[in-house]
């Protein structure tokens, strides 16, 4: 499933750089999310939004995964989804 990610936040937070995600899913479905990653001199705002990512991960597969049996049928005659 291909996702779209769009960085809704991107500020100077303290000492930490505040990045806000929108997903969408190929069916429109979205997910919002905010990490917070350390500030680091020389550091690109490609890798604040990678390291931000990366933090969100295990959030988004939770969400991604919440739709796998949305859709289906349950037969109770084979007691199975199809």
């Amino acid at each position: 499933m291909a996702l779209k990610y769009v960085i809704k936040d991107f500020r100077d937070d303290g000492d930490k750089k505040y990045v806000g995600f929108m997903i969408t899913d190929e069916k429109g479905s979205q997910f919002a999310i905010d990490k917070k990653v350390t500030l680091s001199e020389g550091k690109t705002n490609e890798q604040y939004v990678k390291d931000a990512l990366a933090l969100a991960k295990s959030e988004i597969d939770e969400w991604v995964a919440s739709f796998a049996q949305i859709g289906k049928t349950w037969n109770p005659d084979t007691e199975a989804l199809e």
